[in-house]
Protein backbone atom coordinates (compact mmCIF):
# COMPACT_ATOMS: atom_id res chain seq x y z
CA UNK A 1 0.00 0.00 0.00
CA UNK A 2 1.43 3.38 -0.76
CA UNK A 3 0.70 6.96 1.92
CA UNK A 4 0.15 10.34 1.27
CA UNK A 5 1.42 12.14 4.21
CA UNK A 6 -0.10 14.94 5.54
CA UNK A 7 1.87 17.60 7.71
CA UNK A 8 2.55 21.19 5.91
CA UNK A 9 2.32 20.22 2.60
CA UNK A 10 -1.24 19.03 0.98
CA UNK A 11 -2.37 16.05 0.06
CA UNK A 12 -2.16 15.42 -3.88
CA UNK A 13 -4.57 12.83 -5.58
CA UNK A 14 -2.04 13.50 -8.37
CA UNK A 15 0.75 11.07 -6.67
CA UNK A 16 -2.00 8.49 -6.44
CA UNK A 17 -1.84 5.69 -9.18
CA UNK A 18 -4.74 5.63 -11.99
CA UNK A 19 -5.09 1.60 -11.76
CA UNK A 20 -8.07 0.57 -9.58
CA UNK A 21 -7.60 -0.62 -6.01
CA UNK A 22 -8.31 -0.22 -2.07
CA UNK A 23 -6.99 2.55 0.29
CA UNK A 24 -7.41 3.63 3.73
CA UNK A 25 -8.37 6.89 4.79
CA UNK A 26 -6.82 7.83 8.47
CA UNK A 27 -8.75 10.30 10.28
CA UNK A 28 -7.96 12.58 13.27
CA UNK A 29 -10.73 14.25 15.63
CA UNK A 30 -9.18 16.59 18.13
CA UNK A 31 -12.70 16.34 20.21
CA UNK A 32 -15.76 14.32 20.69
CA UNK A 33 -18.52 14.59 18.15
CA UNK A 34 -22.31 13.80 16.79
CA UNK A 35 -22.65 13.50 13.26
CA UNK A 36 -25.99 12.63 10.71
CA UNK A 37 -24.55 10.35 8.55
CA UNK A 38 -27.30 10.11 6.02
CA UNK A 39 -29.68 7.04 6.52
CA UNK A 40 -26.96 5.58 8.90
CA UNK A 41 -28.62 8.16 11.64
CA UNK A 42 -26.43 9.89 14.56
CA UNK A 43 -22.98 8.82 15.00
CA UNK A 44 -21.29 9.28 18.34
CA UNK A 45 -17.85 9.57 17.14
CA UNK A 46 -14.92 9.79 19.77
CA UNK A 47 -11.87 11.87 19.73
CA UNK A 48 -9.30 10.14 18.44
CA UNK A 49 -8.40 8.15 15.47
CA UNK A 50 -10.25 7.07 12.02
CA UNK A 51 -9.82 4.90 9.82
CA UNK A 52 -12.25 4.25 6.96
CA UNK A 53 -11.07 1.85 4.26
CA UNK A 54 -13.07 1.79 0.87
CA UNK A 55 -12.19 0.69 -2.99
CA UNK A 56 -12.06 2.43 -6.17
CA UNK A 57 -12.54 -0.21 -9.24
CA UNK A 58 -12.62 2.85 -11.08
CA UNK A 59 -9.13 4.29 -10.31
CA UNK A 60 -7.34 5.51 -7.19
CA UNK A 61 -6.32 8.40 -8.38
CA UNK A 62 -10.14 9.56 -9.08
CA UNK A 63 -11.66 8.66 -6.04
CA UNK A 64 -8.73 9.88 -3.68
CA UNK A 65 -9.60 13.31 -5.56
CA UNK A 66 -12.75 13.08 -4.51
CA UNK A 67 -11.69 12.30 -0.97
CA UNK A 68 -9.07 15.37 -0.90
CA UNK A 69 -11.38 17.90 -1.93
CA UNK A 70 -14.29 19.35 0.41
CA UNK A 71 -17.84 17.60 -0.43
CA UNK A 72 -20.45 19.85 -2.08
CA UNK A 73 -23.24 17.50 -1.55
CA UNK A 74 -22.12 13.73 0.27
CA UNK A 75 -22.33 10.57 -1.73
CA UNK A 76 -21.06 8.40 0.36
CA UNK A 77 -20.74 7.98 4.60
CA UNK A 78 -17.02 9.18 4.54
CA UNK A 79 -18.31 12.24 2.61
CA UNK A 80 -20.33 13.61 6.23
CA UNK A 81 -17.66 12.55 8.32
CA UNK A 82 -14.25 14.35 6.27
CA UNK A 83 -15.43 17.99 6.91
CA UNK A 84 -15.15 16.98 11.18
CA UNK A 85 -11.60 15.13 10.65
CA UNK A 86 -8.35 15.98 9.65
CA UNK A 87 -7.29 13.74 7.02
CA UNK A 88 -3.68 12.48 8.32
CA UNK A 89 -2.39 9.68 5.57
CA UNK A 90 -3.70 7.98 2.57
CA UNK A 91 -2.54 4.46 2.18
CA UNK A 92 -3.54 2.42 -1.13
CA UNK A 93 -3.26 -0.86 -2.59
CA UNK A 94 -3.34 -1.56 -6.22
CA UNK A 95 -5.13 -4.26 -7.69
CA UNK A 96 -8.35 -5.13 -8.80
CA UNK A 97 -9.40 -7.08 -5.95
CA UNK A 98 -11.87 -5.40 -3.22
CA UNK A 99 -9.66 -5.90 -0.12
CA UNK A 100 -11.79 -3.15 2.08
CA UNK A 101 -13.50 -5.57 3.93
CA UNK A 102 -10.43 -7.30 4.83
CA UNK A 103 -8.47 -4.57 5.62
CA UNK A 104 -11.69 -3.28 7.91
CA UNK A 105 -11.65 -7.05 9.40
CA UNK A 106 -7.73 -6.30 9.90
CA UNK A 107 -8.42 -3.47 11.48
CA UNK A 108 -10.81 -4.14 14.04
CA UNK A 109 -8.95 -6.48 15.57
CA UNK A 110 -6.47 -4.03 17.14
CA UNK A 111 -6.42 -3.13 20.59
CA UNK A 112 -9.55 -1.13 21.57
CA UNK A 113 -10.68 -0.69 18.16
CA UNK A 114 -14.35 0.25 17.45
CA UNK A 115 -15.87 -0.80 14.16
CA UNK A 116 -18.85 1.56 13.57
CA UNK A 117 -22.01 -0.77 11.74
CA UNK A 118 -22.89 -0.34 8.35
CA UNK A 119 -20.56 2.70 7.76
CA UNK A 120 -19.26 2.70 4.31
CA UNK A 121 -20.83 -1.09 3.82
CA UNK A 122 -24.50 -0.51 1.90
CA UNK A 123 -22.90 -2.20 -0.98
CA UNK A 124 -21.44 -5.57 0.43
CA UNK A 125 -22.30 -7.54 3.54
CA UNK A 126 -19.21 -6.65 5.85
CA UNK A 127 -19.83 -4.92 9.43
CA UNK A 128 -18.87 -2.10 8.48
CA UNK A 129 -15.54 0.01 6.65
CA UNK A 130 -14.81 2.69 9.42
CA UNK A 131 -12.60 2.05 12.59
CA UNK A 132 -11.98 4.24 15.60
CA UNK A 133 -8.94 3.51 18.13
CA UNK A 134 -7.82 5.64 20.59
CA UNK A 135 -3.97 6.12 19.32
CA UNK A 136 -3.00 6.01 15.88
CA UNK A 137 -3.10 2.75 13.81
CA UNK A 138 -0.09 0.72 13.27
CA UNK A 139 -0.91 -0.05 9.30
CA UNK A 140 2.58 -1.11 8.09
CA UNK A 141 2.04 -3.65 10.88
CA UNK A 142 -1.34 -4.54 10.11
CA UNK A 143 -0.91 -5.21 6.35
CA UNK A 144 2.56 -5.05 5.11
CA UNK A 145 1.22 -5.18 1.10
CA UNK A 146 -0.50 -1.59 2.04
CA UNK A 147 2.29 1.40 0.76
CA UNK A 148 2.00 5.15 1.65
CA UNK A 149 1.97 7.81 -0.93
CA UNK A 150 4.70 10.47 0.15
Amino acid sequence: MVRFAGGTAPLDAGEAPRAPGSYLLVLRTHVPRALVIGRLGVLHLPAGWHVYAGSAQGGLAARLRHHLRPPRRPHWHIDYLRPHAELVEVWVAVGRGRRECALAASLATLPGARRWARFGSSDCRCAGHLISLAARPPLRMLAPTLVRLR
